[in-house]
């Protein structure tokens, strides 16, 4: 990126921190990354009060932290961090493919469909980095097809979840086989209109994230308890 021509300040905030956002989500900047404010300044061509500006914005989503005495960073892979964090999903999820079911238009259906068809060419041959992405893709439809705008406030929890986070404990493509059938599951009920069933079947979808983050946790700890022996 080269200097840029901001229109206001706000736009310049709003156009930086999104632009960081994106470029953590594709991971150019890793979970636990140490970002260098100088040096990102110097990139976007603006000085370092709107940067820190922008960084407090992303630490509002929960996408970077800051320790005093040692910078910036962006936040670490934490399990008990991400549990709290599906937990909010699987209810904003829920909502969102209830509004679908209620709302959905055949444009924003037949979308979600392709996406569909789009995820199972992934499997063979298994292509992880694809999958994070249109894994994201669909949940993202699901929310855009319901026209509920005040969803648009948990987008970066969707992103944080499911492409910084959650790929960091090695997605399998069974479960991403059996991921992509329940999100078919999912469009079959906002096709037929059943808030009621979408909704279910988004939190049990869910639901298994959490159960299978759950499992590693109890490992990890069990691991750590035989290491102290």
């Amino acid at each position: 990126m080269s200097s840029y021509k901001w229109s206001s300040q706000t736009r310049l905030l709003d156009e930086v921190a999104q632009a960081l956002r994106e470029s953590i989500y594709a991971g150019q900047y890793a979970p636990g990354t140490i970002l260098r404010q100088e040096h990102i300044a110097a990139e976007f061509g603006i000085s370092r009060t709107p940067l820190r500006e922008a960084l407090r914005m992303l630490e509002r989503d929960g996408l970077i932290i800051h320790l005093p005495g040692r910078g910036v960073r962006v936040a670490s892979v934490d399990l008990p961090h991400l549990l709290d964090a599906y937990a909010v999903r699987e209810v904003i999820d829920g909502v969102a493919a209830r509004f679908a079911a209620e709302r959905a238009d055949a444009t924003a259906i037949a979308g979600l469909e392709k996406l569909i068809m789009h995820q199972r060419s992934i499997i063979e041959p298994w292509d992880s980095k694809a999958y994070t992405q249109s894994n994201v893709d669909f949940h993202l439809a699901v929310m855009a097809a319901g026209g509920n705008v005040s969803l648009e406030n948990f987008v970066p929890l969707l992103r944080m979840t499911s492409q910084v986070f959650a790929p960091a404990f090695a997605l399998s493509a069974e479960r991403a086989k059996n991921a992509i059938e329940e999100h078919s599951l999912i469009v079959e009920a906002i096709i037929r209109k059943d808030g009621v069933g979408a909704e279910d079947l988004a939190r049990q979808h869910i639901r298994k994230t959490i159960s299978s983050l759950q499992k590693m946790q109890n490992k990890n700890e069990q691991e750590t308890s035989c290491g102290r022996e």
